[in-house]
């Protein structure tokens, strides 16, 4: 039996800054506009965090009886550890879902945007078959092209939407840099597991690239950001403070520069997780107060 401390790690709880900052640009995105509402993003927060702790457990569980974790670097992996049984990742990995789906009904019923439901089934199929399934797409290397709409476009522009009814330049400015982040954080995790991975069959896209080319994918994508605050800031000069981010995104770029592999890499995840919740911690207040 997994103890508590292990289901912990099991969730990966340095992975949820990729939930919350996207949640935050769009609320923020929101009060630009004035139609900010506090129980609503409170609602998308929990349907965010809820989807991406599922989905960790619903890697755990596919990787595991898959054996693609027998021998990865990084993180405690339940299944793969041995400490606790697949049945268990996975009823874990749904219960994670339903409470997303339990959020999602309540926003969706308290707004009146009855079609949002297919966004949300769309997004749990999209957690599961990740790595699930008989043709999981993370193992054909469409990752980070995943986590790019759906914790960039989907989360940030959903959490506008359910509050104001509309989407603004702004916020798909913010959806840009966030799912650029967020891709930035898986590439750095497939980059520190391409030995394993590409042992296992498993195709990502930095196996797919190579350790150099995975290395050029993630300076370009941590860029990104950063060119939306420059770009933004011309007409709301308080977006600049975005910037603030550069120090522990410059920190985990040197770190892939140098040529860091294996549990080397492991700071540059959550160099760049945190990374982005800066960015949108700064970005957000100033898109709403300016």
């Amino acid at each position: 039996m997994a103890t508590m401390a292990q289901w912990v790690q099991g969730a990966r709880v340095r992975t949820l800054p990729n939930s919350v900052a996207p949640v935050l640009v769009g609320a923020g995105a929101a009060a630009a506009i004035d139609r900010f509402s506090w129980w609503a993003s409170a609602l998308a927060l929990v349907v965010a965090l809820a989807l991406q702790v599922g989905v960790n457990y619903a890697n755990d569980y596919s990787d595991g009886v898959r054996g693609t974790d027998a021998r990865r670097v990084g993180p405690l992996r339940l299944v793969g550890s041995g400490v606790a049984t697949p049945g268990s990742v996975r009823a874990a990995a749904f219960a994670c879902f339903a409470v997303a789906g339990a959020a999602g009904l309540v926003l969706v019923a308290a707004t009146g945007r009855w079609w949002l439901i297919a966004v949300g089934v769309v997004c749990v199929l999209g957690a599961w078959f990740y790595t699930g399934g008989k043709r999981p797409y993370g193992y054909s290397g469409w990752g980070e092209a995943a986590v790019f709409l759906f914790f960039g476009l989907v989360a940030v522009l959903g959490t506008q939407y359910v509050q104001a009814g509309t989407v603004t330049g702004a916020a798909v400015a913010g959806a840009v840099a966030m799912g650029a982040f967020s891709a930035a954080v898986l590439v750095a995790n497939n980059l520190r597991d391409v030995p394993t991975d590409r042992a296992a069959g498993k195709v990502t896209l930095a196996v797919r690239l190579g350790e150099r080319g995975t290395r050029t994918l993630y300076f370009g994508l941590i860029a990104v950001p950063f060119a939306v605050t420059l770009t933004t800031a011309l007409g709301n000069p308080w977006l600049l403070a975005g910037l603030v981010a550069a120090p522990l995104t410059a920190r985990a770029a040197r770190a892939v520069a140098v040529g860091s592999t294996g549990p080397a890499l492991i700071p540059v995840l959550r160099d760049t997780a945190l990374a982005m919740l800066a960015w949108a911690l700064a970005t957000a207040p100033a898109l709403a107060f300016a």
